[in-house]
């Protein structure tokens, strides 16, 4: 499954003494890979994270299948093999669906799977919801990582952590990656998020353009707690809109009142009288006592400090934004009405 890089290519271009005529067609530079998918600087910073990898007996990477922790599983299963696992931390903030779709990117990469399981809420520090939401949660989860690999003999756990993360606005849960000491990979080797998606692109990984997911709790406003009944209730509402064709959006949960976010491009279905009309249903039945649609369309950091939103991939990928929240408290904005 190991992708051509550059150092592959370029004593097969040469020895083949390719002429000035034919380098158009010929891979002649040391960086070139196969496919043409990935732009040469990808291939280099791809290799890299495969050489710092190679030193290690083995590696666990934090994962539930999202395109950062995927790539990092791909590339240190193509140096070390059976000894990279990828494990998945299954709990009460991971959609059911984000677990399935772990265990099948897993089967594509043809990595080890491991799940193992622990519960945010168990931490009143976590229910409470405030603004280190994300580091509590990032803590337990990747502790629970290392419990893992102490169990499977291995002393390296790594994450998806990329290198266009530290810039992107209030990020508590990078402070827990630092001191927990975790791996990132594709941090150290200087790979941003679009460079991820080519090298996803490259293995030919399902996961390549996906929508970043983010753990459930992020769809609950800071200062509401985080029960078990408002998780539910949001994994279900998000299931019925993926059920019916959305892709890249959420519904946040202001104590009983559903907000939905949908992406730009998929409003004007969601303006459908049709849509409308169901979703009220739908949610209603959920336990929501209102179900409004939200015209901002789908952002990230809605509902949270300083664009504190949305970590994700077992505590690897993100989708967090530098934006202020959208929404402070839903019930408190003044509107205009027909006579101002």
């Amino acid at each position: 499954m190991r992708t051509e890089t550059g150092a592959d290519v370029d004593g097969a271009a040469s020895d083949a003494g390719t002429t000035a005529s034919d380098a158009d067609g010929a891979a002649t530079d040391a960086d070139t890979t196969t496919g043409d998918a990935a732009e040469p600087s990808v291939a280099r910073k791809a290799e890299a994270v495969r050489q710092s990898l190679s030193d290690c007996d083995g590696v666990l990477i934090a994962f539930s299948g999202g395109v950062d922790s995927a790539v990092v599983a791909a590339l240190a299963h193509d140096e070390l093999g059976d000894d990279a696992v990828a494990c998945t931390a299954k709990s009460e903030t991971l959609p059911a669906a984000e677990l399935e779709d772990a265990r099948r990117v897993a089967d594509e990469v043809g990595i080890r799977h491991e799940i193992v399981s622990f519960s945010e809420l168990d931490n009143p520090d976590f229910v409470v919801n405030d603004g280190e939401r994300c580091y509590h949660c990032r803590t337990m989860r990747l502790s629970r990582m290392y419990e893992a690999a102490h169990d499977l003999g291995i002393g390296t756990v790594c994450d998806g952590t990329n290198a266009s993360d530290p810039g992107e606005g209030h990020r508590p849960g990078l402070r827990a990656v630092d001191e927990l000491d975790v791996r990132s990979p594709l941090l150290e080797a200087g790979i941003e998020k679009d460079e991820v998606r080519a090298i996803a692109d490259e293995y030919g990984l399902s996961v390549a353009d996906k929508p970043s997911m983010a753990c459930l709790s992020s769809r609950i406003p800071t200062g509401l707690e985080v029960t078990p009944e408002r998780l539910t209730r949001v994994e279900k509402a998000e299931r019925v809109l993926r059920e019916w064709g959305f892709s890249q959006f959420r519904v946040r949960d202001h104590d009983g009142l559903a907000r939905i976010e949908i992406a730009a491009d998929e409003l004007e279905a969601a303006l459908d009288h049709d849509f409308v009309v169901a979703a009220r249903e739908h949610l209603s039945d959920l336990g929501f006592d209102h179900v409004t649609l939200d015209l901002h369309g789908y952002q990230t950091g809605s509902v949270s400090p300083a664009g504190e939103d949305e970590q994700d991939d077992a505590g690897a990928d993100s989708d967090e934004s530098g934006d202020e929240p959208l929404v402070e408290d839903v019930f408190a904005a003044e509107y205009p009405t027909a006579d101002e």
